[in-house]
């Protein structure tokens, strides 16, 4: 007889942490299920920790409110806790004067979005703060930070434990089934059922369409197509005189090479932005130059011979080259008709900083 839960997550990033969690203090014991040996294996153990303000979304897109709502939680959590993070702020600059008005559009377009804490810096302002980037002006982002994302992860796991989640890792689901009011859960396509439940979360992240389609009942119509950015980052070895994250105007697919800080202040490079046909986190050293240049625009004295191959993450989009950027997909039964299925799709930047509205936003579907 296959065990009964009362809630199947699949997919132990950040994103289904927080929603075990939210699942567990609503009374519910959720298990978590995972295809690698330790949680938060793929998109979540690859971005650049940044706690993102909410600024460059839509207004009235899930990833513009829940961003915000996020960040809000997401410090509160982590001070509460004891998870490390810092309020950094960040900077977004101008390199010429040409870029200029595009800073006024990043702020209009971050005030809809409800973040009321930026500033406007001539260039002699952000000169003030930091000397040595070269631009002609900039929007002081105060609420932008980073985080442990592991130490993060880790209370988020701990504290659905608490409340009666299970991990269960190295659990690779191949197919779902229904059977009269609960999901089945089978870890070979033709095997048995191990588990079942009333309630199946999909969140997968870059393998969410894949599992999407290995779920009887769904119908495929439901299923956004995903498109694979990789952002690989190079970090650098030394000194740096900075002590705010740096970032250019956005680009098509990203926002652009950054300077971002971890928590030891070893800094790094990066994204770039580079669409793939299939998961691959290769870093081509012989891209240097390329990172070199980028990072000249923020720190001209920068020194190449500094710079190292890092990481790389791939962003699981629903958009590819050249279309509008897509929004978060969080699709419940009020949208493709299947009573206890949540799916979540295209969760990229800003996942990490929204994960606890999403989640709540998840506990809303259902």
């Amino acid at each position: 007889m296959t065990e009964r839960v009362d809630a199947i997550v699949i997919g132990a990033g950040v994103v289904g942490l927080a929603i075990a969690r939210a699942l567990a203090l609503t009374g519910r014991s959720p298990l978590i299920l995972d295809g690698e040996p330790h949680f938060g294996s793929w998109t979540s153990s690859r971005n650049s920790e940044v706690v993102h303000a909410g600024i460059y979304y839509p207004e009235g897109s899930l990833k513009a409110r829940l961003c915000v709502e996020g960040k809000h939680r997401l410090y509160a959590f982590c001070e509460a806790r004891g998870v490390a993070h810092k309020r950094l702020g960040k900077l977004i600059f101008a390199h010429g004067e040409d870029q200029l008005v595009e800073l006024d559009t990043i702020a209009g377009h971050a005030a809809g979005a409800g973040v009321l804490d930026l500033r406007r810096l001539g260039r002699t302002e952000a000169l003030a703060l930091e000397p040595a980037l070269d631009c002609a002006g900039a929007l002081l982002s105060p609420s932008t930070g980073i985080v442990d994302s592991h130490g993060f992860m880790l209370a988020l796991l701990g504290e659905a434990e608490a409340h009666g989640a299970t991990l269960v890792a190295s659990s690779r689901v191949a197919r779902v089934s229904r059977d009269g009011d609960l999901w089945h859960v089978h870890l070979s396509a033709g095997g048995e059922a191990i588990v079942g439940a009333p309630i199946l979360i999909n969140s997968a992240g870059l393998g969410a369409q894949a599992l999407a389609e290995a779920i009887e009942s769904l119908d495929v119509v439901h299923i956004p197509t995903l498109h694979l950015a990789r952002g690989v980052y190079f970090t650098y070895s030394g000194k740096i005189p900075f002590s705010h994250l740096i970032y250019p105007v956005p680009e098509p697919g990203g926002l652009g090479t950054h300077l971002t800080l971890d928590l030891a202040g070893q800094a790094r490079f990066g994204p770039d932005v580079e669409w793939i046909d299939s998961i691959d986190y290769t870093v081509d050293p012989k891209r240097v130059s390329k990172f070199a240049a980028a990072a000249r625009r923020i720190w001209p004295a920068l020194d190449p011979d500094r710079l190292q191959p890092g990481y790389a993450g791939i962003r699981p989009k629903v958009t590819g080259p050249g279309e509008p950027a897509g929004d978060f997909i969080i699709s419940g039964p009020a949208q493709h008709g299947c009573e206890g299925l949540v799916n979540l799709f295209g969760i990229e930047s800003p996942g990490l900083t929204a994960s606890m509205a999403i989640a709540d936003l998840v506990i809303d579907a259902l």
